[in-house]
């Protein structure tokens, strides 16, 4: 999925400046600050950085050469300010004075020598034996700083972390003279380049023509901190689907549903996108169901469209976990094997030569013991694929350390293979939505139905009453969710994908009074050719005053009826057709479809931008996750914003140089 670009155009922001709201000042003209850190060459065809050396041609855009700022040198723009502004800090324009020219290698500098003198040989020998050593170039100490704090910031490290007496000590055996930044001038240089990012995301938004669908998720911190994170997505022009991390924030003690959306208020405010929000992907908790809850009352009194659904993957977390519950018990027992196992060279060759013996497949070592799904499942795999090889490792460590608790009875072995039967659909459903590129809210909603018709199917007859009880609790999860995440707007992002449409939407949510409802808001809200206000674009209206322009609006009047009977048509044309293949790219097929449909094209950019899940559904299910668990558990409240925030932001620009 591709990401934004941090800075806009220089195009953009040149005509007058962008405003961040009411009273604000203009943002600084892009195009000087480019150029700032490009240098003329002397035959005037050229330019090169300041920073890296790298030339481009002088009739090279602006826009360009903000794009190798942002990618190559992300903070540039707030480190440039500080030469000016803060006279305690200018040394930090030293980071900028780069070699621009690297001295070439030996063999380029090597010339064809001519005869020398017995006397020049002579002098030469001399002039080397009583030369001093030649002095190291000198460390450019700010620059080295500035680089250890973005290596800091990328992997979630407070700033506290560069006074570790430890790795002082490893620099300055490195080099003596580097001097680290203490802590609080780290901070206050972290805080400035977050702000100078922020500011860039902001007016970057100003320039999006479609509707916005966020996304939030909560945490809580070693400090017993709560933190909302609001994530934005839209479909751009290009058919290409965005995100950017808006903010990273603190949420107040008793983390109310008033305080959640007070906070996504000021969020949706400083941003100035609050009229173009379409949905609101949350994290299930009651608190945030009711925040989005008064979100939209407050926008359907402004007469805006809004909606808000659960996540989810993690209701299909909720919906395993009812199915692993009897289990625990005997997930710890096979957890401890396999964590030995792990550790263990011996025992980890003895399980594969077992494996070897009784043909009971090949293993990737060491094995997944995660506490995740992916890890669990592994786990249940392990017992039922390679039972044999289990109880024989068993039996010889048995037999050199003493005997261990790891050995499952023949009922607990029964179980696992059932429920293992049982849970491997719903194995393959997570792993779907993991690896989907674009997992649009129809594609989700199709594998969440799969999800609900597998609930009462019990593979085992001699543990019907088990899978019965499982069954029961899964089914309350399934019945909450649909009852949430079931609309008129989820309807009508679903059949706007071309994979989905009315064949394999949930029969539950496939209704005529949907449709229909579908239908009158298309032709209400993007009947024109032109995009509605919440779109970026202005429909256009010739009405005037005075009896002169009556005959005029009579024509407009009949035109619009036309216009909406076009628009009306290319929904019907849409649905009749079939669906198209489930591999297919949903937002590839209309980018190739949206002259056919020039209407319903516009419809679908906001629609699809509907996100399912409100976090990644790799971070629920896989190991990914545990890692961005650990910095949002570790990071103190004074770095927790703008060490996050930063970080997304400087992947997202990473993701689009690539």
């Amino acid at each position: 999925m591709a990401d934004m670009t941090l800075l806009p155009v220089a195009g953009g922001v040149e005509g007058g400046g962008l405003q961040d709201g009411v009273g604000s000042k203009k943002k600084k003209t892009m195009k000087s600050l480019y150029l700032t850190f490009f240098e003329a060459a002397s035959d005037g065809k050229t330019r090169t950085c300041k920073l890296c050396g790298k030339s481009y041609c002088l009739t090279t855009a602006t826009g360009n050469l903000g794009k190798h700022l942002n990618n190559r040198h992300p903070g540039y723009a707030q480190l440039a300010d500080l030469q000016g502004n803060d006279p305690t800090q200018s040394t930090i324009s030293s980071m900028f004075a780069r070699n621009k020219k690297p001295h070439a290698p030996i063999r380029a500098r090597t010339q064809v020598q001519q005869p020398q003198s017995q006397a020049q040989v002579q002098v030469q020998a001399q002039a080397k034996a009583g030369a001093q050593p030649r002095a190291k170039p000198a460390v450019d100490v700010d620059y080295v700083n500035w680089l250890l704090l973005r290596w800091f910031i990328s992997s979630s490290f407070p700033p506290c972390a560069l006074e570790d007496s430890t790795f002082v000590d490893s620099c300055k055996y490195l080099n003596p003279s580097v001097r680290l930044w203490p802590k609080e001038k780290a901070q206050e240089i972290t805080l400035q380049v977050f702000k100078s990012m922020k500011d860039d995301v902001k007016a970057s938004l100003q320039h999006v023509r479609s509707r916005f669908s966020i996304a939030l998720e909560f945490w809580t911190s070693y400090e017993q901190i709560v933190y909302m994170s609001v994530k934005c997505h839209w479909i751009d022009e290009n058919w290409v689907s965005q995100k950017v991390l808006l903010d990273v924030c603190r949420i107040q003690y008793q983390c109310t549903g008033s305080e959640i959306l007070r906070v996504l208020l000021t969020v949706l405010q400083e941003f100035n996108i609050g009229s173009k929000i379409l949905a609101c992907t949350h994290n299930n908790s009651q608190h945030a169901i009711h925040a989005c809850h008064e979100l939209s009352l407050e926008l359907e009194s402004r007469k805006l469209p809004f909606c808000y659904i659960p996540c989810a993957a993690r209701t299909l977390g909720t919906i395993i976990e009812d199915g692993l519950k009897n289990v625990k018990t005997v997930l710890s027992k096979i957890r401890e094997f396999i964590l030995e196992i792990n550790s263990n060279q011996e025992m980890m060759e003895d399980f594969k030569h077992w494996t070897e013996v009784y043909q009971e497949g090949s293993w990737k070592l060491p094995f997944d013991h995660s506490a995740n799904w992916n890890g669990n499942y592994n786990m249940l795999d392990v017992v039922k694929k390679t039972p044999n090889a289990m109880d024989n490792t068993v039996k010889k460590f048995d037999d050199i350390f003493g005997p261990r608790d790891w050995v499952l009875s023949a009922e607990e072995k029964s179980v696992v293979n059932s429920l293992h039967s049982y849970l491997e659909p719903f194995y393959k459903t997570t792993m779907n939505l993991c690896t989907c590129k674009l997992p649009t809210l129809g594609l989700v909603f199709f594998f969440m139905d799969h999800v609900f018709e597998l609930i009462n199917v019990c593979h085992d007859s001699s543990h019907q009453k088990l899978f019965e009880n499982i069954a029961r609790d899964m089914s309350k999860t399934a019945r909450d969710f649909t009852s949430q995440a079931y609309n008129i707007y989820t309807f009508a992002a679903a059949i706007l994908d071309p994979r989905i449409k009315g064949e394999l939407i949930p029969e539950t949510l496939n209704s005529t009074s949907n449709l229909e409802d579908a239908r009158d808001h298309f032709v209400r809200d993007y009947s024109t050719i032109f995009q509605g206000t919440g779109n970026g674009y202005s429909t256009q209206d010739s009405t005037e005053d005075g009896g002169a322009f009556s005959f005029a609006e009579e024509i407009i009047r009949k035109r619009r009826r036309v216009s909406m009977s076009t628009a009306a048509d290319e929904l019907t044309q849409y649905l009749a057709e079939p669906p198209a293949p489930i591999s297919t790219d949903a937002l590839e097929w209309w980018r190739g479809h949206s002259s056919r449909y020039p209407r319903l094209s516009l419809m679908a950019r906001d629609f699809l931008a509907i996100q399912g899940t409100s976090l990644d559904p790799e971070e629920l299910f896989t190991s990914k996750g545990e890692s961005i668990h650990k910095q949002q558990y570790c990071l103190p409240l004074s770095s927790m914003q703008a060490t996050m925030c930063i970080k997304s932001w400087m992947q997202n620009m990473k993701e689009e140089a690539t």
